[in-house]
């Protein structure tokens, strides 16, 4: 499985192959469940008990008046009761602590396996259903373990006991409560088999709404500036449309549940009370008592409440389980870039880069690179130009190995790159994007992301490094100012500068500047090629670059048109070539140097 989601497997995951899986994350806590089991046992015995005195006490001691015995039932009574709800209690307690362990461990399984894919992953879904999964399906999930199962272990528990003591008590009468019960499991069996895939479809619905609200919110600014606020909210009701269509068709079958257990109950007294009083008339009772009646009305309708939380859980289950198969299919994604099992660990570079008849495509048949080939010498700055979508980004990307190229090589100091551990090779890149992002904490815990051990001292000399110290030091709070969710309190040119802060404190030996300077006025410009310079300096560097001004002294120039280099050379070089770099330097500069 190499591409999007769903693709090479089964997109509805069978329930019964979900469910194991899921109870395999519970194996490490079946000590801990085994007495669950037990406490659940004691006290679905001890509710069972209850009904049973209350006839004899009506046998017993109130047709005969006997106080005495009667506050004895009802002490005992009250003993049961009390020790069967703190019974629950405590398995309630040891059952919900095991979910949240479980859980704890889906998700940090969820969100490792999200670290092991490569930039082709990410490019083939979408953000906000990835989001979703993350968070509905593993919730569903969460309900499943923590609520469902523990409701239906418990429901079972008082079923087979109840159905036990019944028959204990009078077997005729048991037959006669359990009349209604075939009919009725014969229309729950018909709605449980159309929950499975109802509940599918409204969690594929949720993940689409979320993929809409996330994009859509992302993208705010640009929906307020081009006025497509209509348009925006048109798409979010269709998508939420779908969502409560859905979520309707699902949640209808778990509605209908209850009534029909409630109506379960309702037949199953009737059946009781008209099969108990036949008894009791018919010549000298049949041995059964108004007692006997009375326990087996509540018996009929404590039955009825289980068999409902089992059916109206079944319908919540197929939702949890419809979820906890996106949530598997996620994990069992096959990460489609990994080294190989003899990849070394890269030492640390010069900067000697090499790239030998290169051809790349995202798709194939779709080629983006085609027989690229160039060198770039330590401490060389390495300019890339050329119209967009050329493939410019596309060879740092292959340099920075998001991607495995489909012929030729690229070597770092004589390391193939892919002969080595590709985390090894990163370490040794710094990045500065076009759009830096900036995470939701202080501007020096910014900075510090570039290389997480380093000391407060060395974040600041790496900011006075990116020209960045004066600007930062002017913030309310200097270095501990908050940043907003992707640096929105802050201006472009600020966010570029802690962006290149953030690149000089990991002290890579090669830099990628990918149109670093394409967003910002004139004058951040100049700020901001000049921290390039002091970053580049002794550096290999590989800068892409629609304005010119900022290769203008590159040690080689490369122009990238549809996937090739068409030119390359020094500015001076390229310009006496009289060819696209011209035609573009003099539509940048109208001719004048």
């Amino acid at each position: 499985m190499t591409s999007g989601l769903g693709q090479g497997v089964t997109r509805d995951e069978s329930t019964s192959t979900s469910l194991r899986r899921l109870l395999g994350y519970l194996k490490p806590y079946r000590g801990k469940l085994a007495i669950s089991a037990v406490l659940i046992l004691v006290s679905s015995i001890l509710n069972l008990l209850g009904p049973w005195l209350q006839g004899v006490a009506i046998d017993d001691f109130i047709a005969s008046r006997d106080r005495e015995g009667l506050r004895n039932i009802v002490a005992i009574l009250t003993i049961i009761y009390v020790s069967a709800w703190l019974m629950g209690v405590i398995y309630g307690r040891v059952i919900a602590k095991i979910a949240q362990q479980v859980m704890a461990t889906l998700r940090q399984n969820l969100f490792r396996r999200l670290q092991t894919l490569s930039m082709r992953f990410f490019d083939k879904n979408r953000t906000g259903d990835l989001m979703s999964r993350v968070t509905n399906d593993v919730d569903a999930v969460d309900q499943l373990l923590s609520q469902n199962i523990l409701s239906v272990i418990v429901a079972a528990f008082q079923i087979v006991g109840l159905l036990g003591i019944m028959i204990v008590l009078d077997w005729r009468m048991t037959l006669a409560t359990l009349i209604p019960f075939p009919i009725v499991m014969s229309i729950v069996k018909r709605i449980g088999a159309r929950s499975g895939p109802a509940f599918g479809q409204y969690q594929r619905s949720l993940g689409q709404l979320n993929s809409v609200t996330q994009e859509r919110l992302s993208g705010q600014r640009v929906v307020i500036a081009m006025n497509r606020q209509d348009e925006a909210k048109e798409e979010f009701a269709t998508a939420n449309e779908q969502a409560r269509v859905g979520g309707i068709k699902a949640q209808t079958m778990t509605m209908a549940m209850m009534p029909i257990m409630f109506g379960l109950g309702n037949l199953s007294t009737v059946s009781v009370v008209g099969v108990g009083a036949w008894l009791a008339i018919s010549g000298d009772g049949h041995g059964v008592s108004i007692g006997l009646i009375a326990s087996f009305v509540t018996y009929a309708n404590r039955l009825g409440q289980p068999m409902g939380r089992i059916a109206n859980t079944v319908t919540s289950v197929f939702g949890a389980l419809a979820g906890a198969s996106r949530v598997f299919e996620l994990i069992d994604e096959t990460p489609d870039l990994v080294d190989e099992e003899a990849a070394v660990v890269l030492p640390p570079v010069e900067g000697r880069v090499v790239f030998d008849h290169v051809d790349f495509a995202y798709e194939k048949g779709q080629p983006i690179l085609r027989d690229i080939s160039f060198v770039a010498e330590p401490g060389q700055m390495i300019g890339l130009v050329g119209p967009t979508g050329a493939g410019k980004s596309t060879i740092i990307s292959v340099l920075s190995r998001f991607y495995d190229i489909e012929a030729g090589s690229v070597t770092v100091d004589g390391h193939d790159i892919c002969r080595v551990k590709k985390n090894s090779l990163r370490d040794q890149l710094g990045i500065v994007l076009q759009r830096t992002f900036l995470f939701s904490d202080t501007v020096r815990e910014n900075i510090r992301f570039g290389r997480l051990d380093a000391s407060d001292a060395e974040i600041e000399a790496a900011a006075k490094l990116a020209n960045a110290d004066h600007f930062i030091r002017a913030l309310p709070r200097g270095y501990d100012e908050p940043v907003s969710e992707g640096g929105t309190n802050l201006s472009l040119g600020q966010r570029q500068l802690i962006a290149i802060a953030r690149a000089a404190l990991a002290n890579p030996r090669m830099l990628i500047l990918d149109e670093a300077t394409s967003s910002v006025d004139t004058r951040t410009e100049r700020d901001i090629q000049a921290a390039l310079l002091n970053l580049m300096a002794d550096r290999t560097s590989f800068v892409i670059a629609h304005r010119l001004s900022t290769v203008r002294h590159a040690d080689l120039i490369l122009v990238i048109q549809d996937g090739e280099i068409t030119e390359r050379g020094t500015h001076d070089e390229l310009r006496a070539m009289d060819g696209f770099y011209e035609n573009l330097f003099t539509s940048q500069f109208r001719g004048r140097d």
